[in-house]
């Protein structure tokens, strides 16, 4: 995870799978620990074959704090990494 301050931090995962069983779908949880007071965009990749998703209640956070999530495999995030500008959070799911 690449905090607004440029910072890498390790993701809490088992804040997901401790909910659902696998850390392929964003809690609630994990979105409170991820989210940063005046983030205005989440760039997600969702690994090679894009297999993380939002919770519905994960969406509805962002959405509540006016930060706009781009969900993408991994490959294609990290341009869209490299392109954003602003106050942006980026979270890399690499492991598969």
């Amino acid at each position: 995870m690449i905090r607004l301050s440029g910072k890498v931090k390790k993701l809490k995962k088992k804040l997901s799978k401790e909910k659902y069983g696998t850390s392929h779908k964003i809690s609630l949880e994990e979105a409170k620990h991820i989210f940063e007071a005046g983030a205005k965009q989440l760039i997600i990749g969702s690994g090679q074959n894009g297999s993380v998703e939002l919770s519905d209640e994960a969406s509805e956070y962002f959405r509540k704090h006016g930060c706009t999530v781009q969900l993408l495999p991994t490959p294609q995030t990290i341009t869209t990494w490299n392109a954003a500008k602003g106050t942006v959070i980026g979270m890399f799911h690499v492991t598969c």
